[in-house]
């Protein structure tokens, strides 16, 4: 599949649009105040609607229309299934990997991270470090997602970009507060948050030199259910979770609600 120059700019620049959402979401944290827990609530649990919704309602679906054209109603029905659980599976086991304080997803409470004692500072920089590397991880399959979309299909890529930078900004929120109070420096915590979201313009550039080549429909449908299975499990394993620790249930309800709404309207006018 050939591209042309325009196209792949406009594709990347979706990409680094999506990623670099999460510093909004770090500078959010920068000048907020240490214990706005309702507004964290609200905004973890926007950012699950956002995902959810993008994902079944047409993530998934695009792919499953892909494979079904390429393989047959069966056999593309069943490898959708397939390629979504897988990568449910795939977050899960990099989430089991990543210790819990260092994983972007687990969220802490102001006063269990104040209580560490005796903790040096090449620890607390390795805590940093090491949070910063988790949600790269957790970006690089998006950005790699959103970059193909937009070549494939720039409606969706446009809306996929949109799905995805709403979710790092409160992302970006969740990861700087608990850096800043392990290491005491909130332009660090910026920094390392901000860095972290160019994991998916790389995931952009690493998937057109290593997959554009052998891009095909069917490719594509794999890598896009597997990509809605990843946001559906970050948004059920650790979003809602963290949203109802961080206030009350019905907030983090109420944050789910609107994110989908306005998910829905943002696919009604890009599509």
């Amino acid at each position: 599949m050939d591209y042309d120059l325009n196209t792949l700019l406009f594709a990347f620049g979706l990409t680094l649009f999506a990623g670099l959402s999460t510093g909004i979401g770090s500078a959010i944290a920068f000048f907020a105040k240490r214990t706005n827990t309702k507004f964290l609530s609200v905004s973890l649990g926007f950012s699950a609607g956002v995902m959810i919704y993008v994902s079944f309602v047409e993530i998934f679906v695009q792919a499953r229309s892909e494979l079904v054209a390429e393989l047959g109603k069966d056999n593309g029905y069943w490898l959708t299934v397939a390629s979504f659980f897988g990568g449910v599976l795939l977050i899960a086991i990099i989430d089991k990997l990543i210790p819990s304080v260092e994983n972007p997803h687990e969220m802490h409470r102001v006063e269990e991270i104040r209580d560490i004692e005796n903790t040096k500072e090449k620890k607390l920089m390795r805590m940093g470090l090491f949070t910063a590397l988790a949600i790269g991880i957790h970006n690089f399959p998006e950005g790699l997602a959103t970059f193909t979309a937009a070549l494939t299909n720039p409606g969706i890529g446009i809306a996929i970009a949109v799905a995805i930078a709403i979710h790092n900004i409160p992302e970006g929120i969740a990861v700087s507060i608990p850096i800043y109070y392990a290491t005491g420096d909130r332009k660090k915590a910026f920094l390392l948050s901000f860095l972290s979201g160019l994991a998916e313009p790389v995931g952009a550039i690493v998937g057109y030199l290593i997959l554009m080549p052998f891009l095909s429909p069917v490719v594509f449908g794999v890598l896009f259910a597997g990509v809605a299975g990843i946001m559906v499990f970050i948004s059920l394993d650790e979003l809602l979770p963290s949203a109802r620790e961080y206030g009350e249930h019905h907030l983090s309800i109420y944050g789910l609600i609107a994110g989908m709404l306005v998910m829905a309207i943002s696919l009604l006018m890009f599509i």
